[in-house]
């Protein structure tokens, strides 16, 4: 799966709801630059999971799994399309059934050992905006420029709510939920690189976030070629 076309390669982490995704790939875009969903390649590995009639709780299944399902996603800069042993799963990866076990199975050791060694072919020498919740910390920590989004709750609930037109409280909860099961595994958690330019998009449009990014990649001095990801 390795693709190398060379150029910038984007970090963008933060929770739920934060606008990561419409960020990224509306980034992607600006920048003519390939786009990598990594929550998608979570929620593959748990649709698969589940079909298969595993316990997401069962690491040594769920890791077995991992390992040798094919596993394919987009890297346009549109919502990624993800199919998994030949099998278009893109709506289901959304589901709520999805939704409800891929915080349990994205903490496997073994699954995020797999998915960011597949992510890190993905990225190859550049040329790409990735986001998810470990990017700049461990997927890509050479990464030309991390960006760490994020929004207040009350804020991402009401985002959400209306993408899965769902009551605000109900997805609150499970947004609160997921946060505190992202940010607490020991294998990868959800958390703000040091360097990472802290973005707060509660009263921010998408366009104004995309070009404080922008500016800020500007000033980014430049990475030599044959950076590690």
């Amino acid at each position: 799966m390795r693709e190398d076309r060379g150029g910038p390669v984007i970090a963008i982490d933060g929770p739920s709801g934060s606008g990561k995704s419409t960020v990224a790939r509306a980034l992607a875009a600006r920048l003519g630059l390939r786009y990598l969903d990594t929550g998608a390649m979570y929620r593959a590995v748990t649709a698969a999971v589940l079909a298969a009639d595993i316990d997401p709780a069962d690491a040594v299944r769920v890791t077995e799994l991992a390992a040798r399902v094919d596993l394919e996603i987009s890297t346009d800069a549109q919502p990624a399309r993800v199919s998994v042993d030949g099998r278009d799963r893109t709506d289901e990866i959304r589901g709520p059934a999805v939704t409800a076990a891929v915080s349990a199975v994205s903490a496997v050791p073994g699954v995020r050992a797999a998915l960011v060694a597949r992510q890190r072919e993905l990225i190859g020498a550049g040329g790409i905006v990735i986001e998810g919740r470990d990017i700049g910390t461990v997927v890509a920590p050479g990464a030309d420029l991390k960006v760490f989004l994020t929004a207040e709750p009350q804020v991402r609930a009401a985002r959400r709510a209306i993408e899965l037109d769902a009551a605000v409280g109900s997805t609150e909860a499970d947004l609160s939920r997921r946060d505190t099961l992202d940010s607490s595994r020991a294998v990868s958690p959800l958390t703000q690189a040091p360097d990472a330019l802290v973005l707060d998009s509660t009263d921010l449009g998408v366009d104004d976030v995309v070009d404080r990014v922008l500016r800020a990649l500007g000033e980014t001095a430049a990475v030599p070629n044959g950076r590690e990801p």
